[in-house]
């Protein structure tokens, strides 16, 4: 061995076991709440639809338990109109919807061949803004549930026949889930158009991702009209408007096409992709290819474009 090899051996420093560390690991819950993974973002929305809907569930049956026999006294006339308003509102609005959005985030990368969503961190913002809205909604049980029924038409709804705070939790709870979901749609549909593997052609998406697609451009036309009604009401209760009092020349009826602008078409953003599941179970179970794959993505977009024009039917039933 040579003098420069000698030298040159004392020169590098020795690596004992002492200075070499493990990456540090974070928690797992930790990896949870700071996830942008699709995968594990699908997880979450499906078990927090879930427990909304075992919520809404248990709000079901006390009203029906109350409904069992006359003059039952489990519930109050108020406590039922509470039990009303969180029912429908938690069925529409934190589970219907989100819950396709679970299915969704889990499966459409895989099945376009696309590494994750668009917009991953967005992705994520969607849930948690879904999870405030809910919790905010729920913690209303401890001071004063809002008391308008889901759909909280006015004038009902005003601040002078539903002065607590309960109703504008309800106002913050549409706000928040609208936000969540437009987001999510958004991505949805930027994942989908630009995003999908080579060869993947529109003519190869599976009918589930044509589906979501729908689902997509059918939350980002139905949901804005909504959220501005949802505003006009907040205006009308706390800065002196009048979009829906008819004392002063405003129009209850406005509320009701906003709303049901919405809540027509959302009859199918949560049928479509229900449609879409089964369209994917049933071929594979029963070992034959689907049948009238164009005429089923063609029906699917037809039926969403007929679903924003006839809203108004769910007026006639309106007080």
């Amino acid at each position: 061995m040579s003098v420069t090899t000698v030298q040159a051996a004392r020169t590098v420093p020795q690596i004992t076991t002492r200075e070499v560390t493990a990456p540090r690991q974070t928690k797992r819950w930790m990896d949870w709440v700071v996830t942008t993974d699709h995968k594990k973002i699908g997880i979450m929305y499906l078990v927090t639809t879930f427990v909304f809907f075992f919520l809404g569930g248990v709000e079901a049956l006390m009203m029906r338990v109350q409904l069992s026999e006359p003059n039952n006294t489990l519930l109050s006339g108020e406590r039922f109109n509470q039990l009303v308003t969180l029912h429908g509102t938690t069925m529409v609005f934190l589970f219907v919807v989100p819950v396709m959005a679970g299915f969704a985030n889990y499966f459409v990368p895989l099945m376009i061949g696309a590494r994750d969503m668009a917009f991953p961190r967005l992705n994520a913002l969607s849930y948690w803004l879904l999870l405030l809205g809910g919790i905010v909604f729920y913690l209303t049980l401890f001071y004063h549930p809002p008391e308008a029924g889901w759909w909280s038409y006015p004038p009902l709804s005003e601040i002078q026949y539903s002065p607590s705070g309960g109703q504008d939790a309800w106002i913050f709870l549409i706000h928040l889930t609208g936000i969540s979901s437009l987001l999510g749609a958004i991505n949805f549909y930027a994942t989908i158009v630009n995003m999908r593997a080579p060869g993947m052609s529109w003519g190869r998406l599976p009918l589930f991702v044509w589906a979501i697609l729908i689902y997509a451009v059918l939350l980002i036309i139905a949901l804005p009209p909504v959220a501005a009604a949802v505003t006009m009401l907040l205006t009308d209760r706390h800065f002196g408007t009048h979009w829906f009092d008819p004392t002063a020349h405003g129009s209850p009826v406005l509320w009701q096409h906003l709303f049901w602008f919405f809540g027509h078409p959302e009859v199918y953003i949560m049928i479509l992709p229900g449609f879409g599941i089964i369209s994917e179970v049933i071929p594979v179970f029963s070992r034959k290819p689907f049948f009238g794959y164009k005429a089923v993505a063609a029906s699917t977009a037809v039926i969403a474009f007929l679903a924003t024009l006839v809203w108004a039917h769910h007026m006639f039933a309106s007080p």
